[in-house]
């Protein structure tokens, strides 16, 4: 669905028109092949070119195609199973600032209801806020899933399987967002040097800020990770331990049980036994039996099995 919104810096909010104007903010959600070859026929590149917008799986990086220049992020979504950032992809032209995404996206959402500021046809100011946005969401989302972390950490006397699962899941997310902030480094890095678009002193300055930010929120992925890591390593051990102790716990039982139980096969023979014309003779087979019974069971006790 394509959108086309303005606004000026005295505007207090983005106001939806119906056929773009230069200065404009063109957005398209759930992005199709028949919004790029109107996006490609408004800004007259070739639509192949445009192809990788809808990839869903596109790592972030920058093209310059002509007079416009592709910009293509990701930003953290869990839209779709099993893939938890989602392609956003930025068009800077002369006339135009357009962004796509080949779902629907919470950051555009949220953009629109700030109402930040800056105006659309301000390309880099617009370019950094958004990307901040971006770097914004990774941060918060990577401090969320260390703050499960750091709970499972205090909870591991007591692993349970679904531990174990939640700690796969949260190493998955986390994989995926270092997969996606290591190249918008890059991405930051090739902007900022000034090579594509124009930038005053303080954008500079800014764009510094975002990339200092952008790495900070990359190296706080990484030591998540390396603590999932650790963590998973713990429980390998715990597990381990447990499964010793039950191994123990089943040994020593089938031990002291399989007492008695030699005892009675050895009184249910039909050959002769002592004291088997005794009238005491149950008497004194239950004592021995209960008796050999509690002296095993004190053994494994000294030894720690039980």
């Amino acid at each position: 669905m394509l959108n086309i919104y303005f606004k000026e810096l005295a505007d207090e909010a983005f106001q939806l028109i119906e056929t773009p104007k230069k200065g404009s903010w063109i957005h398209v959600d759930n992005a199709t092949e028949k919004d790029l070859e109107e996006i490609a026929k408004l800004i007259d590149i070739d639509k192949s070119d445009m192809n990788d917008c809808l990839d869903k799986y596109e790592i972030p990086r920058v093209d310059r195609i002509k007079e416009s220049i592709l910009i293509y992020t990701r930003h953290p979504s869990s839209q779709e199973a099993g893939l938890y950032s989602a392609t956003f992809s930025i068009i800077l032209t002369n006339d135009y600032f357009i962004t796509i995404c080949p779902n629907s996206s919470h950051l555009v959402q949220n953009l629109l209801k700030l109402n930040p500021p800056i105006a659309p046809h301000m390309h880099a100011q617009f370019l950094t806020y958004l990307l901040l946005k971006i770097t914004q969401e990774y941060t918060l989302q990577i401090k969320k899933i260390r703050s499960k972390v750091l709970n499972q950490e205090k909870k591991m006397t007591s692993v349970q399987s679904r531990d174990i699962t939640t700690l796969t899941f949260n190493e998955e997310i986390l994989n995926q967002y270092l997969s996606s902030l290591a190249p918008l480094r890059n991405v930051l890095q090739a902007i900022t040097s000034g090579k594509y678009t124009v930038l005053l002193e303080k954008d500079q300055d800014l764009l510094e800020d975002l990339l200092n930010a952008s790495i900070q929120s990359e190296e706080l992925c990484s030591s998540n990770l390396r603590s999932i890591r650790s963590l998973r390593d713990s429980y390998q051990i715990i597990f381990t331990n447990q499964l010793n102790k039950t191994i123990k716990l089943l040994t020593a039982l089938t031990i002291i049980l399989s007492i008695p139980t030699m005892i009675a096969s050895l009184y249910g023979m039909n050959v002769k036994l002592p004291i088997q014309n005794s009238p005491q003779a149950f008497n004194v087979i239950m004592l021995g039996i209960f008796a050999t019974s509690f002296l095993g069971l004190y053994i494994f006790h000294r030894k720690k099995w039980l």
